[in-house]
């Protein structure tokens, strides 16, 4: 049902950024084959799948791709499908005989999509990382946090997921579109390094316009202004507040009865430490609940700021469905909303292995092959 029903997708198991591109890909319809090492397969119940939810929406086969045999069986997988994911440093695809050359060998419009932390060339391409230093190396950390403070890793939001998975899926996407028109494929290289920056684009327009400062903590945007933060209230709980445009000032200063002249200075940013001290002491003569009933509905810019727990209760993201439930447990459903062809989580995730042979027939392989690829051991 969903957008990208049609589109098969072979995704050589890792973590973080591969898997969830490989899960917005199935959220969207695609069939998306996690070829699993055939050492971490262990079995399970499936009426009792794993929590791993960034693995969703796809069958799971167990592969050793240190077999001839097994190298083989995800070739003739790619044969049938229009994109491949993979996770490795550089040289190691290549190494294990599934890198561009052999694959686009045998589909020549394969969409073979590479996630890196650091990208397949340059200085760096070889050594070790995690999202934290991508988004250094970047300049996305370095603005995150409060003045005179340390910067503050966003979770590893930025590098992992939003300049890493998400644009490898939008790489994805392109790169099969472009080989439906062309016929031919090609290699997409996704590096949270790049993805990181280009999710910077914005600040460094503000940066050339001469209206970011460089210290962290002085903007408009990164807690420096008195009305772009999150407040405490009375019972420890948060709320935060976005009054930007000079209408929804104006109703942030109603609703707190700040009627003195000298809250007419937003933009000064010499007043913005006392403001944001009288703001904070305002904000805590309150609970939240109780500037929710003040604020909530009105175009201040509010929202109360909700745990992991809360959200999926909250009666906005009920309304939306922005929450669901698969197999027993509550997460996000998918994003984007399309009108005609909805997305859906088609299966819980799978234990590692879990359609070896259910998948493998798909493809083509008959019971003789199965058998003699377990024998071999190229297949669990």
């Amino acid at each position: 049902m969903g957008p990208l029903a049609g589109v098969k997708i072979v995704e050589i198991a890792g973590i973080g950024p591969g898997p969830f591109c490989a899960m917005m890909l199935a959220d969207m319809g695609a069939e998306v084959i996690r070829v699993d090492r055939a050492g971490s397969v262990r079995g399970g119940d499936p009426n009792l799948p794993p929590g791993d939810l960034i693995n969703r929406g796809r069958r799971s086969i167990g592969v050793d791709l240190k077999s001839p045999e097994g190298v083989e069986t995800v070739l003739r997988l790619v044969e049938q499908s229009d994109g491949l994911i993979e996770g490795f440093r550089p040289g190691v695809a290549e190494r294990l005989g599934i890198g561009p050359d052999e694959c686009l060998a045998r589909n020549p419009a394969l969409a073979y999509g590479r996630m890196t932390g650091w990208g397949q060339e340059g200085p760096y391409a070889l050594a070790a990382g995690h999202d934290i230093n991508y988004i250094s190396l970047a300049g996305a950390l370095e603005p995150m946090g409060r003045r005179g403070e340390a910067p503050v890793p966003p979770l590893n939001l930025v590098g992992d997921f939003g300049g890493g998975g998400m644009y490898l899926a939008f790489g994805l996407v392109c790169a099969i579109l472009e080989a439906r028109g062309s016929g031919k494929g090609q290699v997409v290289d996704a590096a949270m390094v790049d993805g990181a920056a280009s999710l910077m684009t914005f600040f460094h327009g503000f940066r050339a316009m001469g209206i970011w400062n460089d210290e962290r903590g002085t903007n408009m945007l990164d807690t420096g202004a008195h009305y772009y933060d999150v407040y405490e209230c009375s019972d420890g709980k948060y709320v935060s507040i976005g009054s930007i445009e000079p209408q929804f000032y104006a109703e942030l200063r109603e609703k707190l009865g700040l009627d003195d002249a000298k809250w007419d200075a937003q933009m000064s940013r010499s007043e913005w430490p006392g403001f944001k001290e009288e703001l904070a002491a305002i904000f805590k003569t309150k609970t939240r609940d109780g500037w929710c009933e003040i604020m909530e509905h009105s175009d201040i810019c509010f929202a109360p700021v909700l745990s992991m727990e809360e959200a999926p209760r909250h009666p906005h993201n009920i309304a939306r469905g922005t929450f669901t439930e698969v197999a027993g447990i509550t997460q996000p459903g998918p994003a984007p909303r399309f009108s005609r062809t909805e997305a859906t989580i088609e299966r819980p995730p799978p234990h590692a292995g879990q359609h070896t042979d259910e998948v493998l027939a798909s493809f083509g392989f008959d019971a003789d092959e199965l058998v003699s690829l377990r024998e071999s051991g190229a297949i669990a």
